[in-house]
C-alpha cells in the first residue's frame, strides 16, 4: 500500500480558499474511489468491534457529519480506516447555504470557523450517491445518515422537513442522526429547547415505529446538539432523549464560543468553531450527558479530537465511540489509524 504522506499535500492544500481545497479534496476522493489509485490514502482499519445501539462497528472511530454532505465520497472517505461514516447534513430539498466566503481557518489554534448552512443537493441527490456506496459497507462498515430542515423552512414547519428526510434516508441508513444543533441555520438551536425538542422527537419517533414496520427493521434514532449548553440544559435533553425513546446522543456539534481564540486572525468571523478550541467543551457535555443518561446510554463524542490521546480523552469522559473532522484536514488520514490504535490498546 502505497499511502501518500499529508506532509506533502497539506502545503498544497493550504494554499488554497479553505472551501476550494474542501472541494478539490472530496472531488479527488469522489473520481478515485473503488480504484487502484485509492491507495494514495488508504489507512489499514483497526480491529476493534464494538456493539453500540444495536450494531456492530469494527472500531470506535468514526468520521463526523458535514465533511461529504451529499455522500459522494462513502467508499473512498472509508477507505482511510474508519469504522463508521456518517454523511450529510442532508435537508429535502437542495439549498445553496450562505454566502461566501464561509470556511475560515485558524491554524495556530487547529481550528476552523463555518457558517456554511446545511449547502446540499437534496434528499434525491443524497439517496441515488448513498446507493451508489458499495465497498465500505461490504467490509463491516457502518453508516450514519444525518438530516435536517431546510433554511426557509420555519421551526413551526419543521417537522415536516425532518419526517421528509427521515422516510427518504431510512431504507438506506445504519442509524439516522437528527441535527437540531448547527448555528447556521437561522433559528436552529430553538428546537433543542425542552418543548420544542420533545415535539419533534415525538413525531419522529411515532414515523420511526411506521418505517420499522413497512421495511421490517428498527433503524437507530440520534440527535445531534451543541456544546453551548449549561449542565440543567443537557439534564432536560437528557430526559427527552430517554422519554421519546430515542437510542442515541452525538455530542457535540460546534460552538459559537470564541473565548479560545482571541486576537487570532478571522476569530471574529461569524458561524460554527471546530478543532482543537470545541474539544474541552465537548467533553464537559459528554460527561453531563452519561452523569445523566446513565450507564450504557449510547454517547458519540465529537470536537476536538487531534491525537490519539484526544480520543481516549473522549472515551473517558463518557462517549462510547468518537467521531473527527477538523483533525483530518490539519493531521491528515493518518490520524484515524492513530485513534483507533490508542482506542484498541485502553
Amino acid at each position: 500500500m502505497l499511502t501518500l504522506p499529508y506532509g506533502l499535500a497539506r502545503p498544497f492544500l493550504f494554499g488554497l480558499d479553505p472551501e476550494h481545497a474542501h472541494e478539490v479534496t472530496l472531488g479527488s476522493i469522489a473520481r478515485l474511489q473503488n480504484t487502484p489509485a485509492q491507495c494514495l490514502w488508504q489507512q489499514p482499519r483497526v480491529d476493534d468491534p464494538v456493539t453500540v445501539a444495536g450494531l456492530r462497528f469494527p472500531n470506535r472511530i468514526g468520521l463526523a457529519a458535514g465533511m461529504d454532505k451529499n455522500g459522494r465520497c462513502i467508499d473512498g472517505l472509508g477507505a482511510m480506516g474508519f469504522g463508521f461514516i456518517e454523511v450529510g447534513t442532508v435537508t429535502p430539498l437542495a439549498q445553496p447555504g450562505n454566502a461566501k466566503p464561509r470556511i475560515f481557518r485558524l491554524p495556530e489554534a487547529q481550528a476552523l470557523i463555518n457558517r456554511l448552512g446545511f449547502n446540499n443537493e437534496g434528499l434525491d441527490a443524497f439517496v441515488a450517491n448513498v446507493q451508489r456506496a458499495h465497498s465500505f459497507r461490504a467490509s463491516g462498515g457502518i453508516l450514519g445518515l444525518n438530516i435536517g430542515k431546510n433554511g426557509a423552512t420555519p421551526n413551526e414547519r419543521a417537522a415536516d422537513d425532518y419526517l421528509k428526510a427521515l422516510a427518504g434516508v431510512y431504507p438506506h441508513a445504519d442509524y439516522v442522526t437528527v441535527n437540531v444543533s448547527s448555528p447556521n441555520t437561522k433559528n436552529l438551536r430553538a428546537l433543542q429547547s425542552d418543548e420544542a425538542l420533545d415535539a419533534l422527537l415525538g413525531t419522529l419517533q411515532a414515523r420511526r415505529a411506521e418505517l420499522a414496520r413497512q421495511h421490517g427493521r428498527q433503524v437507530p434514532l440520534f440527535v445531534k446538539i451543541a456544546p453551548d449548553l449549561d449542565e440543567t440544559q443537557v439534564g432536560v435533553i437528557a430526559a427527552t432523549l430517554r422519554k421519546n425513546g430515542i437510542d442515541g446522543v452525538v455530542a457535540t456539534n460546534t460552538t459559537l464560543s470564541r473565548d479560545a481564540v482571541q486576537g487570532l486572525q478571522h476569530a471574529g468571523e461569524t458561524g460554527g468553531l471546530s478543532g482543537r478550541p470545541v474539544f474541552e467543551a465537548s467533553n464537559r457535555v459528554i460527561a453531563q450527558l452519561r452523569a445523566a443518561l446513565g450507564t450504557g446510554y449510547p454517547i458519540i463524542g465529537v470536537g476536538g479530537v487531534l491525537s490519539g490521546a484526544d480520543a481516549r480523552a473522549k472515551i473517558a469522559a463518557g462517549a462510547d465511540l468518537v467521531q473527527i473532522y477538523t483533525g483530518i484536514i490539519y493531521k491528515g488520514p493518518a490520524l484515524v489509524t492513530e485513534a483507533a490504535r490508542a482506542l484498541r490498546a485502553g
